[in-house]
């Protein structure tokens, strides 16, 4: 998600670096190139001109803050106006009526069916009863895969297979609610290949029949600029509430994002990944704005530990390693639990260490690259180790090097080397744990409570100063 405009982002802020100060020359050298990194992005062309407008009045002259360096002056400017764009503050879905209702609308293939039983996975973690209703009444399609996305959830679907009447079928669908005491329903509507007035009437009449809390447009993010059209049509004649923006794991490049929230006016309130009913992803203005420049996404890492990384495991982890003796079984336990986050380049990016990496993005890639390929390298090597090997290093011998070479596919330099590298990672923890009071290495976790605290206490202090993602200090030393 965002990959390309993140890299052609972070050379335009490379170029940046090294300026004695902020003119009008070097602020629009660097906007030429931001241009044309949100032109491939396929943003809007007039999201573009505004967005470039209000960088280059908040830079040019600007007054350097003591402690920040031009550049970061720049960098701190364009977090503040992408988070603008974005929408400044997530904002959450208004349901203060029991029930409320969620109407999904959209064009077909923008993935709303799939995305109605993803938004109601949401609702039911919180707690919430949820009515699924299937309203697409055109595509006999649509009510089976309703059913069947709501069969997996374990949420109710109500549908009616003997009607065209829209009306109907949904006051039906509010008069259950009523009696079984469900707390909101969600209409999947029907959607068409583009707007038509056929569409526009049954939403309307919906809408004006059921008034329902949250109008939210379901984007294909692959549309990109035209995202921003098609925006504009829905909320023109409905009035739409907000968006939620589907397939942002594919290669989209992330112009719908930046485009619909300025051509509406109304904010995007989730990010659907994938076709798996996993909850949808809140979306989170600043955060994404930190992504989109490579500053890094922790509270992305701290949901990804939460949900992927099982405590009780993460804590018996860390009871071993407090005596600072790390051996290979709890090596390779480390190992498959981090991966479990991703691979080095997508934790790298969530604590934004690639903008960190003094090195142009082919050569990040192929560190990262060799990094991956080592950690397989180790990962076969000690399977290949007897399980007194594993849980005592130090009986590992040249003999035992061979034979591991040979069970492993390994060469036996090759093996040598890991030994190497792991007698230093070794000696490495030995020195850590008194540091660390007995404990070398926090289990994940802790860290993501702790990280996730920090990430919030810095987003109020930043409001409280107004001192943009660097907190009136520096943020990255260049």
């Amino acid at each position: 998600m965002f990959e390309n405009l993140t890299d052609r982002l972070q050379e335009v802020l490379q170029k940046v670096r090294g300026e004695g100060k902020l003119t009008s020359e070097n602020v629009d050298s660097a906007l030429v190139e931001v241009r044309k990194a949100l032109l491939e992005a396929d943003v809007s062309l007039k999201v573009i001109k505004l967005f470039l407008d209000r960088i280059r009045r908040a830079a040019v002259g600007e007054k350097i803050v003591k402690g920040l360096t031009p550049s970061q002056k720049f960098i701190q400017i364009v977090h503040d106006e992408l988070t603008n764009l974005l929408g400044r503050e997530k904002e959450p879905l208004k349901l203060n009526l029991k029930p409320s209702i969620i109407m999904l609308l959209g064009l077909q293939g923008s993935g709303k069916t799939t995305t109605a039983a993803k938004l109601a996975l949401n609702l039911k973690k919180t707690q919430k009863k949820v009515l699924l209703v299937a309203l697409d009444l055109q595509r006999p399609a649509a009510i089976d895969q309703l059913s069947t996305l709501g069969q997996q959830i374990e949420v109710e679907v109500f549908k009616n297979t003997e009607t065209k009447n829209v009306l109907d079928v949904a006051e039906a669908a509010v008069q259950k609610a009523k009696q079984e005491s469900f707390d909101i329903l969600i209409f999947d509507t029907a959607g068409r290949l583009q707007i038509d007035n056929e569409l526009m009437a049954e939403l309307l009449l919906l809408d004006r029949k059921y008034k329902p809390q949250e109008k939210l447009l379901v984007i294909d993010s692959l549309m990109g600029q035209e995202a921003s059209n098609t925006a504009e049509a829905f909320n023109t004649q409905i009035g739409i509430t907000g968006s939620i923006l589907t397939k942002m794991d594919g290669d989209a490049r992330g112009g719908a994002a930046l485009s619909i929230v300025e051509s509406t006016n109304t904010k995007i309130k989730f990010l659907g990944l994938g076709e798996k009913i996993e909850p949808l992803e809140d979306f989170d203005p600043e955060s994404i704005a930190s992504r989109i420049l490579g500053f890094g996404d922790i509270i992305a890492l701290v949901r990804t530990v939460e949900e992927k990384i099982d405590k009780q495991e993460a804590t018996a982890l860390e009871q071993r390693l407090k005596s600072g003796n790390l051996t290979f079984e709890t090596f390779l336990q480390m190992q498959r639990m981090m991966s479990k986050l991703g691979n080095l380049s997508q934790l790298f990016g969530m604590l934004g260490l690639n903008s960190l990496m003094p090195m142009n993005k082919g050569q990040r890639e192929e560190l990262l690259e060799q990094g991956q390929i080592k950690l397989k390298l180790y990962e076969y090597a000690i399977q290949s180790m007897t399980q007194a090997e594993r849980r005592n290093p130090d009986l590992i011998s040249p003999n035992r090097i061979r034979r591991i070479s040979k069970g492993s596919g390994l060469k036996e330099t090759q093996v040598n080397a890991l030994m190497q590298e792991f007698s230093q990672m070794r000696s490495m923890i030995k020195m850590m744990a008194p540091m660390m009071g007995g404990g070398p290495i926090m289990n994940p976790h802790d860290m993501a409570s702790i990280m996730g605290k920090a990430s919030k206490s810095q987003k109020q202090e930043k409001k409280k100063n107004k001192g943009g993602p660097f907190g009136g200090g520096a943020f990255l030393k260049f």
